[in-house]
């Protein structure tokens, strides 16, 4: 029953001074309240008769906003007069778009789209928990309801990562293209691969006089070198409890999976193979490269549901699965945080064996806070000691990096917006040196 009932019903109770005997009114109008309400429900359109399907978009990258719709069709003989609810889980952010949302009203026969808009404030995969279907009846006095757990037809959203560091791929591809001679002449450099002989010009490193062939030539020719290509590029990604604190408005993690995409998109282009991998206590994901077309897409498709988890990270594991998946010499960059205790006890004891076989890159998101606390005036004796903390954090960082570089890594740290540049630069750096 509706309120409407219930107004009906309280409308008649006026009328009960009237009545010669009001007991017997009461009896009378309750009596006629519940027929007319029996009748209501039996006209109302039986939900059994409507069908519901989805249609729509299946992913969105976080921060836009993507179209679910839910199509109904009355294959009954009566209207639809009705509500519909279509609850997501509430990070999907939606809301009906239509019309007179949430009521409806279907002909017998006819069908009916509701679209839902939704911008998700979380990366990851995001169902839809239940469809509810209310028919009334013409009077409005009663209804039918349905709800079904979960939404039937069932429906996912995936979000995908922002990839907010894709601006910063045009300038970094030129840069490549310099680097790889299709803009200016092609130069020598230590552990570069052999390209061409050509004429000596004026300008010309002498170093790079073939003199051999310009005996058989008599001419003076010299070798032009190309930056090494399919190399291996491994980009592992420390999804432990340090990847779960938040930087800004979103956990690290988030600025480490932006930095591998633009690393990726890069390397892809520049002819090396890309590989995933991320560790915490256990492999959560391992991607293999693949065609560079299609290489992007599938790294932003299985890293949209990887969550950081609040357990310790296993660098014995990481360090083990490395040396077990890449035989070939290749450049490991690790996404992790410059913390003392997690790579002093668990990272620095396994570094020599993979610093031995690979060339290793530490990328670090660099804490706004320690910026903030040692910069800042101290106004109180709380302010001070908070400072002292955060110059004593920067200090074990310094060790940290220090440490690292003895074993001849490289360390990458910098602020969430500078990370996926930085790791590029120094890709690109590496890859001019002939040092992958």
């Amino acid at each position: 029953m509706t309120g409407r009932a219930a107004v009906l019903l309280g409308a008649g109770a006026l009328t009960l001074p009237l009545w010669p005997a009001p007991w017997l009114g009461v009896l009378v109008m309750t009596g006629l309240v519940l027929a007319l309400t029996v009748l209501d429900w039996r006209l109302a359109a039986p939900l059994g008769a409507i069908e519901a399907s989805r249609d729509g978009d299946r992913a969105v990258r976080l921060g836009d906003t993507a179209t679910v719709s839910v199509r109904l069709h009355n294959t009954s003989d009566r209207p639809l007069r009705g509500l519909v609810r279509d609850a997501w889980v509430p990070s999907a952010g939606a809301r009906f778009d239509f019309p007179g949302a949430p009521t409806v009203r279907v002909e017998p026969g006819a069908r009916a789209e509701l679209p839902s808009r939704l911008t998700p404030t979380r990366r990851g995969d995001r169902p839809a928990l239940r469809l509810t279907l209310r028919s009334y009846g013409p009077l409005g006095l009663a209804f039918r309801q349905r709800t079904e757990r979960p939404a039937t037809p069932p429906w996912t959203l995936r979000v995908l990562p922002r990839f907010e560091s894709r601006r910063h791929l045009p300038e970094k591809l030129a840069r490549l293209r310099i680097i790889d001679g299709t803009e200016v002449a092609r130069g020598r450099g230590q552990g570069t691969e052999f390209d061409t002989l050509r004429e000596y010009v004026v300008g010309d490193d002498v170093r790079s006089v073939d003199w051999r062939a310009s005996a058989r030539r008599a001419d003076v020719l010299v070798r032009t070198w190309r930056p090494e290509r399919d190399r291996r590029v491994v980009c592992v990604l420390d999804t432990g409890r340090t990847s779960a604190v938040r930087v800004g408005d979103e956990p690290r993690l988030d600025a480490a999976m932006d930095a591998t995409l633009l690393l990726a998109a890069l390397a892809g282009r520049a002819g090396d193979r890309v590989d995933l991998l991320a560790v915490d206590a256990a492999v959560r994901l391992a991607l293999t490269g693949g065609a560079q077309s299609t290489l992007l897409a599938r790294m932003v498709d299985a890293l949209a549901p990887l969550q950081p988890a609040l357990v310790e990270t296993d660098f014995e594991l990481v360090a083990g699965e490395i040396l077990r998946r890449q035989r070939r010499r290749s450049l490991v960059v690790l996404f992790t945080a410059l913390e003392p205790g997690a790579l002093g006890e668990g990272l620095l004891p396994v570094l020599p064996r993979l610093a031995t076989r690979h060339r290793v890159i530490v990328a670090s998101v660099h804490d706004p806070v320690l910026t903030d606390l040692t910069t800042r005036p101290p106004e109180t004796v709380q302010d001070a000691y908070a400072s002292a903390a955060a110059w004593r954090a920067l200090g074990d960082r310094d060790r940290v990096r220090a440490a690292l570089a003895r074993h001849g890594v490289t360390v990458v740290d910098a602020p969430a917006d500078r990370l996926a540049p930085m790791v590029t630069d120094t890709y690109l750096r590496l890859k001019a040196l002939g040092q992958l």
